[in-house]
């Protein structure tokens, strides 16, 4: 709690036009008893405090400086949330009254343990750490009742994690991700923490190559829904730029000579690509890409390969597919995007380059 009665004191006196010698013999004080008050160097007796209050004509509260908070729950959430945002050591203290005010709260303790998280982690402090992990292990008993859905049991296993890495736990913050890895979740992190926290590369490689397979899948269904809407709201320069960067991107990583997803996700973003050229009245090169299009989609469709192994980075995780198919051959797939679009142009263009080429 921050009071100002010092500067309040000094700030009141100033406002009567008194010296300091003027308000200590007003109050039978020394000179240097005031000076000392509106230095913080000594703070007056409650009775006097009544005095000086009643001198000035205002309330003790007034004088103090003190400010009632408000408690509330949302008010104390609030609060939480600025002094974790601002990295305010203060916010520690306050945990610890919200926590006595609502020890059952999913949000009060939630906030409390991401606070002493935070600086937990900043100075490597075992008690501050282990009252985090304290907190996050109340915190998934009180999830029911959470009202923010941005937050689930995953986000809090990851803090968990967090909290063990910084304290060193390596192995044990790897073993939590795992025993609650669904869906390939903490992938990234588990093997990340394999790798270079605990020296296991060979370990981490197949957790590694998965989050790396997921985020492409992710990264390229991104990156077509970017690209349509950049076009449609009249930017069809950044959606090309987004889109041959993509194509960059699966064209490095596909281990030469192979069939499999990039030619799958490749036929689509050419496809794509066309469109944004055509938006752009660059025809011709609209029509070169498209026969790109169809040429991967014909390539994929001759030898289909859905496992991971066109990629050169993979490994151990030769059971992971991939899959981006919206009819019974990427070349029908294709298709479909095409009239997706609803462009006639493009259904045009598309109907000379795939009877042509067919």
């Amino acid at each position: 709690m921050k009071l100002t009665l010092a500067e309040n004191i000094r700030a009141f006196r100033k406002q009567r036009g008194l010296t300091q010698e003027q308000l200590a013999e007003v109050m039978g004080v020394t000179v240097g008893a005031v000076h000392k008050w509106e230095t913080r160097l000594s703070t007056p007796e409650l009775t006097l405090i009544a005095e000086l209050a009643d001198f000035f004509e205002v309330s003790t509260d007034t004088l103090l400086g003190y400010e009632m908070k408000d408690n509330r729950l949302k008010a104390t959430t609030d609060r939480l949330g600025q002094y974790i945002n601002a990295e305010d050591p203060e916010g520690m203290n306050e945990a610890e009254k919200a926590l006595k005010r609502f020890p059952n709260n999913f949000s009060v303790v939630y906030l409390s343990a991401v606070t002493y998280m935070m600086f937990g982690g900043k100075s490597r402090d075992e008690r501050l750490l282990a009252r985090s992990m304290e907190l996050l292990e109340r915190s998934l008993l009180l999830l029911p009742q959470n009202p923010n859905q941005a937050i689930g049991e995953s986000s809090i296993y990851e803090y968990m994690a967090n909290v063990q890495m910084m304290w060193g736990k390596g192995r044990q913050a790897a073993d939590l991700l795992i025993a609650h890895n669904r869906e390939g979740i903490f992938n990234h992190l588990i093997g990340l923490i394999l790798s270079v926290m605990c020296q296991s590369p060979q370990e981490a490689q197949p957790y590694l190559s998965e989050a790396l397979l997921s985020n492409l899948g992710k990264t390229v269904h991104t990156v077509l829904g970017m690209a349509y809407a950049f076009t449609e709201t009249g930017d069809p320069v950044s959606a090309e730029k987004l889109l041959r960067w993509a194509l960059d991107m699966l064209n490095r990583l596909q281990q030469p000579g192979t069939t499999g997803y990039p030619d799958q996700a490749g036929s689509f973003l050419y496809t794509l690509l066309s469109y944004v050229l055509l938006k752009q009245n660059r025809r011709r090169a609209a029509a070169d890409t498209l026969r790109l299009a169809l040429g991967r989609a014909q390539k994929f469709d001759a030898a289909p390969n859905y496992n991971a192994s066109s990629f050169w980075f993979v490994r151990g995780c030769d059971n992971y597919f991939l899959h981006l198919i919206l009819g019974h051959t990427v070349q029908d797939s294709v298709a479909y995007l095409v009239d997706l679009t609803g462009d006639e142009e493009l259904l045009k263009l598309w109907k000379e380059i795939s009877s042509h080429e067919s």
